[in-house]
């Protein structure tokens, strides 16, 4: 068990004072056997009524509206949980599931649903091959090898890059380019594993690096929100990996929202009633601290 404090300040700043929309906030995880929350507070200027929803994949949004303009929107929002990650080296998987190709049951495929199909054009086959590199010759892969593979493979492979601008690269375009942020190369891994019929998902939430808290780190990705995939494997549920720290089980992972495309999880949207040009900035910062490692250094 790992206790984690995340806060979370988004700041859009505009030139005048402007309306604001409604707005959706995604900042709040669900309680289950693994994340436990412990404590939550959201701060919002200007003040704004809050109506609180679970939306169509089951994840907490907070739908704020205001009355009164503003030149500054600030959404700080503070949670405390304790985290209780995947821990073991091998996946409790499904004998018939442990190799690729497989067929999910046919109870489960009505549920599964779209994340089982691919969303992104492929016209040629870029992303297919490329994932095909991680199939043995044979027909007949490892599943949980081929997973760990192709994790690795996108964080050794390509280029890590911060993106502050919104939206996705396709995943031809991150392919192509070899480079990305963490939601590129999680909608690239997504795409990948569903080219040979695995369920994918998306995934949205926070990353804890220990370097912040004095230790020893090669994690990147920190100081923002972020983002990884959820893959279904029989016996094992939903298996978070992290491709842009090649990391299995999510250890250091802090999960607020599950979604089947990026679109769908994310942590802020809504619309102001101004020009473009009203518009100036827009800054995220993102701290995950240890709560132990807090009181040790007190």
């Amino acid at each position: 068990m790992q206790r984690l404090t995340v806060k979370h300040t988004t700041t859009y700043t505009y030139r005048r004072e402007v309306k604001f929309g409604e707005h959706r906030l995604i900042f709040r995880p669900r309680d289950s056997h693994d994340l436990r929350l412990l404590d939550s507070a959201l701060t919002i200027e200007p003040q704004a009524k809050l109506r609180w929803l679970y939306d169509v994949f089951g994840n907490s949004v907070a739908v704020a509206t205001f009355d009164k303009p503003s030149d500054i929107l600030r959404l700080e929002s503070q949670i405390v949980i304790d985290r209780y990650p995947l821990t073991g080296i091998e996946f409790p998987i499904e004998q018939f599931a442990r190799k690729i190709p497989f067929s999910y049951p046919a109870s489960e495929v009505p549920d599964l649903g779209r994340t089982i199909e691919r969303h992104y054009p492929d016209p040629e086959r870029v992303v297919t091959e490329w994932t095909r590199n991680f199939l043995e010759n044979s027909g007949s892969s490892d599943t949980e090898t081929f997973l760990r593979t192709v994790n690795a493979a996108i964080r050794s492979d390509f280029t890590y890059m911060e993106r502050w601008e919104p939206g996705v690269q396709t995943p031809v375009e991150t392919l192509k380019s070899r480079s990305g942020s963490c939601r590129d190369y999680a909608l690239f891994m997504m795409e990948a594993v569903r080219s040979v019929g695995l369920a994918a998902r998306f995934v949205s939430g926070y990353l804890y690096d220990p370097a912040l808290d004095g230790q020893n780190s090669d994690v990147m990705g920190a100081g923002a929100t972020h983002a990884w995939v959820q893959v279904y494997l029989p016996g094992g549920g939903w298996i978070e990996f992290d491709p842009t720290n090649a990391s299995v089980g999510g250890h250091n992972l802090v999960p607020v929202a599950v979604a089947r495309e990026p679109a769908q999880a994310i942590p802020v949207s809504g619309k102001f009633d101004g020009l473009p040009e009203d518009f100036i900035d827009m800054k995220v910062d993102v701290t995950v601290h240890s709560v132990h490692m807090l009181d040790s250094v007190a």
